[in-house]
């Protein structure tokens, strides 16, 4: 028996310029930061000539290619270790949340994989393997953050080059100020789950067209994403609240689907009721409102009033990891 655990992430700053349509003419910079909510992959051999995968449904298959999930299809075929095996996931947020359950999953399983089979890996080749196999193998108009900060974990800055080469720099904050960033932070459930992928398609393809308001707005979110890395490396965590404001605001112009008319009321409401500033986590359309808050009691209380989820989190410092291997 292995099992893997790979955390989930928030973005801090600079999301959105991590697809490919973007950096490989302008480069990428932004921060992530792993949680401790995890996506699990168990792997055990079996003694029946089958592949037997587990998640929200269950397969029962003789042969690699015949597995409906594209993402445990391609990392099987990836690395061959063989029939008579059984794959089971879960996790402790659901998809579709802004998290990067896709990218942590492809993460979690590539590792329990390589783990399996005996094979070197570091915490950057793992989040490459998975971003080839989503990015390029499956065609996901989708960028390189999650799969790096879940491989990574961390509150970290990366930096893409134009040829897509990654390069991970932790943030160099005080423990003090990564205590205070990490006790300040809040995260609601919006009660809206979506696919990602729908609205990155959007600025995918409005990047590859060349829009002129979508450049400009990633333009502006990149730079934004260094300030923000300025801020919070200085101690000022306040002014990260201010800069996660703007950041939202420009956000919600790329595209019509990245907010709706109740979220805007609940971000409204957070920021008459403790909030510094906050955003919309992950591509957009629901998942989780996250905020920084001065007064976490009573923004906690006026939330929930309003039906919202309080999901408590810590950072992870460790990236994936193997958790039992028996």
């Amino acid at each position: 028996m292995l099992i893997v655990k790979a955390p989930l992430r928030i973005s801090i700053g600079g999301g959105g310029t991590d697809l490919p349509s973007y950096y490989e003419n302008h480069g990428a910079t932004f921060i992530s930061a792993a949680i401790n909510k995890y996506i699990y992959i168990s792997l055990h051999k079996i003694f029946i000539p089958d592949y037997i995968i587990k998640y929200s449904e269950m397969e029962r298959v003789l042969n690699v290619d015949d597995i409906k999930h594209p993402l445990v299809r391609e990392c099987l075929k990836e690395v061959d270790i063989g029939p008579s095996i059984e794959i089971s996931s879960f996790a402790d947020i659901p998809a579709g949340t802004g998290l990067g359950s896709s990218g942590t999953f492809t993460v979690a399983l590539l590792k329990a994989l390589y783990t399996f089979k005996g094979l070197h890996h570091d915490a950057m080749s793992l989040a490459e393997k998975a971003c080839d196999i989503e990015i390029h193998k499956l065609g996901s108009p989708i960028g390189k953050q999650d799969q790096y900060i879940s491989a990574v974990g961390g509150l970290t800055r990366f930096h893409i080059a134009q040829d897509g080469r990654v390069t991970a720099d932790p943030l160099r904050m005080s423990e003090h100020d990564f205590t205070d960033l990490e006790e300040h932070l809040l995260l609601f459930f919006t009660g809206y789950s979506r696919s990602a992928s729908d609205i990155l398609k959007e600025q995918n393809d409005a990047t590859k067209q060349v829009d002129p308001a979508m450049i400009e707005n990633l333009h502006f979110t990149k730079e934004l994403g260094l300030e923000i890395g300025k801020a919070l490396e200085s101690g000022r965590i306040d002014e990260f609240g201010r800069l996660m404001n703007t950041h939202w605001e420009h956000k919600r112009k790329r595209s019509k689907s990245m907010s709706n008319e109740r979220i805007n009321e609940w971000y409204d409401l957070a920021m008459k009721n403790g909030a510094l500033g906050g955003k919309l986590i992950g591509a957009g359309g629901g998942g989780f409102l996250m905020f920084l808050a001065d007064d976490k009691r009573r923004l906690r209380k006026t939330m929930r009033e309003a039906g919202l989820t309080d999901v408590p989190f810590k950072f992870d410092r460790l990236g994936t990891q193997v958790v039992l291997r028996d």
